[in-house]
């Protein structure tokens, strides 16, 4: 089977990859912020697994703990958690991302007790002390890590993993490579799918897997698209409504999105202490609304990702009741079209399918606007 067909495959929770992994005797480590280093978790040994729903729509356990005021990927990651489809998982590594992730993994702990649970404090700013108190977090879990799970988690296993995960950021460079050509040889669609592959998968398996599918598609041929399109939002695991609005005529050329490139920005050194390497690494480039002083860092990013690119026009994309990227929102839209970037902001539901038609037609409304589509 080509990788392409692999990797677009990967649609279940508890798939084979990550029950091989657990059938072999290996701990499984949920996350989902991506401020939190995978490095460290695989440094001890363990599978790092950001957590997803994969387009679970259902909620009716999860609404039981959460206000249906909060997003609902939280709560469909919730809802997995409540009905035993997480229950592989050895642990849960909670972050200060933001007010619901917060509510969905204190549910979840709440309700399922896992025997490793660990709250990982990341400071809102980037500066001297806030540098150096993340640092310390980083060197609490590395010791909760190495206790609770008999590991080593060692300088030495950690730039090993450091390593292994520079070399997946390099590899996502040069599939973004492909994907910015003036026809493009990989779709939106497609890079979400590896991401979401390579989130469960560690970080030696994911680069070859990047490799592999870079080399196969370098010789493909592009496809030319009615319109040019930068993604942009929070955590989206939905690769087929991704599929949906690439089926309109546009390909989605570029993202700034939480799950997807913005997942692999940092490249820590490693030649100096490995902890300082990580936490200098990570905080510099958590290009989020959490980081509520780094607007500007952040602005700069998306405008430089829009021209390398060459972007037509920009979809702002979020979940209802996001907070934080619906105030980004705003200020994204402003600054691109003041930049002569077009931009449609969308706010929807996760996983709602009675929501399709209205997207579909806003955004093919918005592909006629900047001269694209079908």
């Amino acid at each position: 089977m080509a990788v392409s067909g692999t990797a677009l495959e990967i649609r279940e929770i508890y798939d084979p990859y990550v029950r091989g992994w657990k059938e072999k005797g290996g701990g499984v480590v949920g996350y989902s912020c991506l401020a939190t280093p995978v490095e460290l978790i695989e440094a001890a040994g363990l599978l790092p697994y950001r957590i997803k729903a994969l387009g679970n729509p259902r909620t009716d356990m999860a609404d039981g703990e959460m206000s249906l005021f909060n997003c609902s990927f939280c709560r469909s990651c919730l809802q997995l958690a409540l009905d035993g489809t997480y229950d592989f998982l050895d642990g849960l590594i909670e972050t200060n991302g933001c007010d619901h992730l917060r509510a969905m993994f204190e549910n979840w702990q709440h309700n399922k007790n896992l025997p490793f649970f660990h709250y990982l404090k990341v400071p809102h700013f980037f500066r001297d002390d806030s540098l150096e108190y993340f640092r310390g977090e980083l060197e609490l879990l590395r010791q909760h890590l190495a206790s609770h799970f008999s590991a080593q988690a060692d300088d030495d296993s950690l730039r090993r993993s450091m390593q292994d995960w520079n070399l997946v950021r390099e590899k996502w460079r040069e599939l973004c490579e492909l994907r910015e050509l003036p026809e493009p040889r990989v779709t939106g669609s497609e890079a979400l799918a590896l991401e979401l592959a390579g989130s469960r998968m560690t970080g030696k398996d994911f680069a070859a897997l990047l490799s592999s599918f870079i080399e196969e598609r370098r010789s493909a041929p592009g496809r030319r698209p009615g319109a040019r399109l930068m993604l942009c939002g929070p955590a989206t695991d939905e690769v087929a409504w991704m599929e949906e609005m690439e089926n309109l005529g546009a390909v989605v050329v570029a993202d700034t999105l939480c799950f997807g490139s913005r997942a692999f920005l940092h490249r820590p050194g490693t030649a100096g202490d490995p902890l300082d390497e990580l936490a200098e690494g990570y905080l510099d480039s958590i290009f989020c609304p959490r980081m509520y002083k780094e607007y500007d860092r952040r602005r700069t990013y998306m405008l430089e990702t829009a021209e390398r690119a060459r972007v037509d026009g920009a979809i702002y994309l979020y979940n209802k009741f996001c907070d934080l990227h619906g105030t980004d929102s705003v200020l994204v839209r402003r600054d691109l079209e003041k930049a002569g970037i077009p931009v449609l902001v969308l706010e929807k539901e996760y996983s709602a399918a009675a929501d399709l038609g209205r997207i579909k037609t806003r955004v093919q409304a918005f592909l006629e606007r900047i001269g694209g589509g079908r």
